[in-house]
């Protein structure tokens, strides 16, 4: 049997990043609108030389700043809500992240030592609770929320660095994911899950290669691509740290408010698009929120004086300190510590 292992012995892949240059961020933007953008229209859209776009992106994508891969809806989602042994927060986190259903992995400051969004197959959730989480190491207490509804996730945030012409130039063609979280209804041909398993490891294959990987003419796959976009079994989006956005301060909230007011209090949270997440969960408090923010003095003023306070009856706050999964990608440099006996 193969031990897990203690991260504790294993160099922290954690530092300060330093924020992108703006055309390198505005080239990033751009991949977080459709992920499989070509560098043509990006440069077209950004008003910026296609080499010059081309040369960066493809560096920005080779040194790990930035990983398009396509995210295949697997299952119904939940909250897990996570506190360790002293000393095993890290260890936790890290095997949560390891869990291929898992879409994002975060260890936290406050109350709660780490939280992660995981897919879990309809009538799974006993097993995930009971069996499956109980064996993760480290692990004291659980509480897992299922997600009843999404007002912004993840995989989609695009954090305002672009305006609405560029946008629009983008095309902004990647499918939006529903306000539900049922799986989507589709029964998936050979060739089609060989073109989610390629995109899955990278979201910016050429139609040539998903064809040769699925057998199938290039018209053929990129109607295949497109299909299943617009069906929302797969996004295709760029997964990156905030800090490289300029945004090095994100926090997770769980607010409270009256179940009358829950959608509007959701709608006022997604006005900013400094607000990554927003869902309707299951529990003491309704909505959990991810929000980045370019200080603490502004992540104050968020906390205190934005629309959505005034209808919230508590908010308990907690600082993200490492992020060991976004958008179902291993985040930035922890790929290696992840491959430790996993």
């Amino acid at each position: 049997m193969t031990s897990e292992p203690n991260l504790s012995t294993v160099p922290s892949p954690f530092s300060p990043l330093a924020p992108l240059d703006p055309l390198d961020r505005r080239i990033v933007a751009a991949l977080q609108i459709d992920g499989r953008a070509s560098w043509r229209r990006i440069a077209t859209a950004l008003g910026e030389p296609e080499r010059k776009v081309a040369r960066r992106g493809l560096r920005l994508i080779g040194s790990g700043d930035v990983v398009v891969r396509g995210l295949v809806v697997r299952g119904e989602t939940v909250i897990l809500r996570m506190n360790c042994r002293p000393g095993a927060v890290r260890d936790t986190a890290a095997a949560a992240a390891r869990r291929a259903d898992a879409i994002f992995s975060y260890v936290l400051a406050g109350a709660v030592d780490c939280v992660a969004e995981l897919q879990c197959h309809p009538g799974e959730l006993s097993r995930l609770m009971l069996e499956e989480v109980p064996a993760l190491p480290g692990l004291v207490e659980q509480q897992v929320s299922p997600v009843l509804r999404y007002f912004r996730t993840v995989h989609e945030w695009a954090p305002g660095i672009l305006d609405d012409s560029e946008v629009a130039a983008l095309g902004d063609t990647a499918a939006r994911p529903v306000d539900g979280v049922s799986m989507p209804d589709v029964e998936l041909a050979p060739e089609e899950q060989a073109i989610l398993c390629a995109l899955a490891e990278d979201g910016r294959r050429t139609h040539d290669e998903l064809a040769a990987v699925a057998g199938v003419s290039v018209a053929t796959a990129r109607r295949r691509v497109e299909s299943l976009t617009r069906q929302g079994v797969v996004s295709i989006r760029a997964a990156v740290e905030p800090a490289l956005l300029g945004l090095p301060v994100e926090a997770l909230l769980w607010i409270r408010t009256r179940p009358d007011e829950v959608e509007e209090l959701g709608r006022l949270l997604v006005e900013s698009p400094l607000v990554r997440y927003a869902a309707v969960v299951m529990g003491e408090h309704q909505l959990l929120a991810d929000v980045t923010q370019p200080s603490k003095q502004s992540l104050h003023a968020f906390l205190t004086e934005a629309p959505w306070v005034r209808l919230a009856e508590s908010v308990q706050s907690h600082l993200v300190v490492e992020a060991w999964k976004r958008s179902g990608v291993p985040a930035r440099g922890t790929s290696s510590a992840l491959m430790v006996n996993g």
